[in-house]
Formats: C-alpha cells, structure tokens, sequence
C-alpha cells in the first residue's frame, strides 16, 4: 500500500467480496430504485418486500438498483432463486408483493400474469 486511496479501494473490493459470498444460495430480491421507480412506488414495494420477508422469516437478499431503462413498467422487483433464471416483475402494487413472494420465492413458482422479463445466466 502506497496510498489511502489504494486501502480505500482494497477496501472496497473485499466488502464485496464478502457481501457475494454471504449472499451465494439464498434466493435474491432486486427493487427497481432509479427516480422513475421511486416516483411509480418503489418505496412503497421495498417497504412491503421487507415487512413480508420478515414476517415469514425468510433468508433473502434484498437489494436495490437504479434505473435499467423500462420507466414505463416500473415499479419494477427482481426475483432469482439459487440456479434458476432472473425474472423481472412490473407495474406492481403492494398487494403483488405478498402473491410473488409466496408463489415464486417460497413455492419456486413464476407469477406469469406479472412477469415481463426473463433473464437467463450465460445467455447474451
């Protein structure tokens, strides 16, 4: 090490080094929140997925991102269960969130009526 900015950035790539390695095997929940889903409810749907996982007692990672440029179906979550593809749900409402998070990530189910997007690892 030469420099603080060096230890900074050994820093940070250790923290995410770690944080993936705590999260590998547990089912993932990704919340839309770019200002467009903020502004659709994306807080709204976080708080829900938050409140739901905890009253299950479930062991899921929840994250955030920003804006992946589908403003128009926001406010959007993500789902990607342990070896399956990642599927993108849109235009959601509270009341959706407690439909996916018992059909998809407790019971493995896709909620195909709410789903808009698919993406599956290694394919480009």
């Amino acid at each position: 090490m030469k420099s603080l900015k060096e230890l900074r950035e050994l820093r940070e790539t250790l923290q995410k080094e770690i944080s993936a390695r705590n999260s590998a095997g547990k089912p993932k929940i990704i919340i839309g929140m770019g200002t467009c889903g903020i502004a659709a409810g994306a807080r709204e749907i976080l708080h829900t997925v938050l409140e739901e996982i905890e009253r299950r007692k479930l062991d899921v990672v929840v994250t955030q991102t920003g804006c992946i440029g589908m403003c128009e179906k926001e406010p959007l979550l993500d789902v990607q269960l342990p070896g399956k593809e990642r599927i993108t749900y849109g235009n959601l409402k509270k009341d959706d969130v407690k439909r996916i998070i018992v059909e998809h990530v407790i019971n493995g189910n896709i909620v195909t009526d709410l789903a808009i997007a698919r993406f599956e690892e290694g394919r480009d």
